[in-house]
């Protein structure tokens, strides 16, 4: 089996991200859930910042640099690598296992529900205190999947912390679209096509990894620009799941258009009833309120906003020069 790790421009966090390895392969491989397990790492920046971390690293893997810019092109070239391989798990650089059974638990799930891909939760994390209005707004709470339980089923999933069986995916020939590199939701698409190709997939309520947030990506305007993006990038799953009917596709965009513009009706009472009463709860969930609806109306217009890659870098540049 392969540990996928997609990066560009983070050889700090990579550099931890490797660090924990070797605990969590040892553990899967005690408890015979595994013989042996590789780890490939696919840079996608063009200067090759990984390298050095790569450099440093005792654990046996591999280094691939893809030219193609945004995250989809990644994933794709991390597959092709693992192709031999029976389980690929994908993992991002910015993140970590939340302990040292967190491969295990997945390996686990599969074979006790005979799964074809498990996906685990995320937790975010940050070093010191989160701004509250941030907090309050529920931007990287994850809450929606709290009541799942292992082996309860599930229709799509994120890939950050992924497992996948090879064999299911070679077979159904579903690839990461690249038409959504740069914006996201690549990984709702990918495992929406194979649930509909028959994979069984499932939950592991045990695997889960942390989520570590830098201080560039802590602020209200970083918040509201990946809720808007977010939105943005499903509603464009949402069409390109129904490209093969023009019925479904005229549903699709009536329920996104409803459901954007309810958003932005709710997010708009909710600001002007926080105006009144200075709650700055009721101004963070209304402002994330309107973001969703504004993304629902980008995602619509076939707008996506650049989140991974040297767009995202930029725009964040940007984002930052104007609150200082």
């Amino acid at each position: 089996m392969a540990i996928c790790i997609p990066t560009y421009r983070r050889p700090e966090d990579l550099a931890r991200l490797l660090a924990s390895l070797p605990a969590v392969t040892a553990t899967a491989i005690d408890e015979a859930l595994c013989r042996e397990v590789s780890v490939v790492v696919v840079d996608n920046d063009p200067a090759g910042s990984a390298a050095d971390v790569i450099v440093r690293t005792e654990l046996p893997l591999r280094y691939l640099r893809e030219a193609t810019p945004g995250v989809a092109a990644v994933r794709n070239r991390a597959l092709d690598e693992a192709r031999d391989c029976d389980v690929v798990v994908f993992i991002d650089d910015d993140e970590t296992p939340a302990d040292p059974g967190w491969l295990a638990a997945l390996l686990r799930t599969r074979r006790d529900h005979d799964a074809d891909v498990v996906a685990g939760p995320v937790r975010t994390v940050v070093d010191g205190v989160l701004d509250p209005w941030v907090v309050a707004g529920g931007f990287f709470a994850r809450a929606h999947r709290t009541h799942l339980q292992t082996g309860d089923a599930i229709s799509a999933a994120a890939s950050n912390n992924l497992l996948l069986d090879m064999s299911f995916v070679r077979q159904s020939r579903v690839r990461f679209d690249e038409r959504f590199g740069r914006s996201g939701g690549e990984d709702s698409l990918f495992t929406s096509q194979l649930r509909a190709r028959g994979a069984r997939m499932v939950w592991c309520r045990d695997a889960g990894v942390l989520d570590h947030l830098p201080a560039h990506r802590q602020s209200r305007q970083h918040a509201l620009h990946r809720t808007r993006g977010m939105a943005a990038a499903g509603v464009r799953v949402s069409l390109a799941l129904a490209e093969d009917s023009r019925g479904r596709r005229v549903g699709v965009r009536a329920r996104a258009l409803a459901a954007a513009l309810a958003r932005m009706g709710s997010g708009t009472i909710r600001i002007a009833a926080a105006t009144v009463s200075r709650s700055q709860g009721a101004d963070a969930v209304g402002r994330r309120d309107l973001a969703r609806g504004l993304g629902g109306i980008d995602g619509l217009a076939g707008r996506d906003h650049a989140y991974y890659g040297a767009r995202a870098a930029t725009a964040a540049r940007q984002r930052q020069e104007e609150m200082t």
